[in-house]
């Protein structure tokens, strides 16, 4: 009994890093239009950029083009008071575009599947979560997460088709 008791308790601790929030990571709710819960997005320092890892629910199933938007705000029903996608370099969209990319934009959409669930992780080198860096999520108050109801085409300024925004989050550093 006590061996298995002990084992239990050992594997227990072990699975906690896990599930613990990296360090220094920014986890946003997302909500759609009328205030329900679509889950999160973690941003995450990471050795080139930012690590986002998107946790949705709740949404309608096809491709989703997601964007990190100029202004940290989602009012509804809309979510336009977000701005436009995150451009300090004065780009234009899409990851196709040969002029260079938002650093809004990033690498793919994210695919809701059948039973309303998605998820999608990936490293982005052109962002940044230190607040004096002009590329960086966090500086002037935060940005925001929006998704919309359509995939990006990857190219199409200024959003890439991606329709209406059906889903937000304000990034934000959070308070000590």
């Amino acid at each position: 009994m006590r061996k298995t008791l002990a084992a239990a308790v050992t594997l227990s601790l072990l699975a906690v890093p896990a599930f613990a929030k990296p360090k220094n990571a920014v986890v946003v709710p997302i909500k759609t239009a009328t205030g329900e819960d679509a889950g999160t997005a973690t941003f995450s320092p990471s050795k080139k950029g930012v690590h986002i890892k998107l946790d949705l629910k709740d949404l309608p199933v096809g491709d989703h083009g997601v964007h990190i938007h100029a202004k940290p705000l989602c009012d509804a029903p809309d979510f336009k008071t977000a701005s436009g996608h995150f451009n300090p370099t004065d780009k234009q969209h899409g990851f196709q575009n040969p002029a260079g990319h938002h650093a809004g934009d990033l690498p793919t959409n994210v695919t809701i599947g059948e039973g309303h669930l998605g998820q999608a992780t990936f490293n982005v080198d052109y962002l940044s979560m230190d607040p004096t860096a002009a590329n960086s999520i966090l500086a002037n108050g935060g940005t925001s997460i929006v998704i919309h109801e359509k995939a990006d085409d990857m190219k199409t300024d200024p959003s890439g088709n991606s329709g209406n925004r059906i889903a937000c989050g304000v990034i934000s550093a959070p308070t000590p």
